[in-house]
């Protein structure tokens, strides 16, 4: 394979990682708003309402996944997760996980 063509192969495959990260960025924005997130965790998931809410932004993509799948399910029951009950019936799995990368993704 030729330099030219290597070089090609490469960018390409950059593009279509940054397109795909660019594309998770909006779609786990449009969620955190769609799926009410916002209303309790702030609009930049950085001011919550209520200071015993957690600030979401930065948080551990896993991390953030497994709490929503865990209050969820109720495997997690303690602290405010009652009201959180009710909103994670909303969120599916994969909603889940998007919304958990982009929120790793903020600072």
């Amino acid at each position: 394979m030729s330099k030219i063509r290597r070089l090609a192969v490469v960018m390409s495959a950059v593009a279509a990682l940054m397109t795909g990260a660019t594309a998770v960025a909006a779609d786990g924005a449009a969620l955190f708003k769609a799926k009410t997130c916002w209303s309790c965790h702030g609009k930049d998931a950085k001011t919550p309402l209520m200071p015993f809410y957690p600030s979401l932004a930065g948080q551990n993509a896993d991390y953030a996944f497994n709490q929503m799948k865990d209050i969820k399910s109720g495997a997690r029951s303690n602290g405010q997760t009652a009201a959180m009950k009710g909103v994670m019936g909303l969120v599916n799995e994969e909603e889940m996980r998007i919304i958990a990368d982009w929120l790793a993704t903020l600072q």
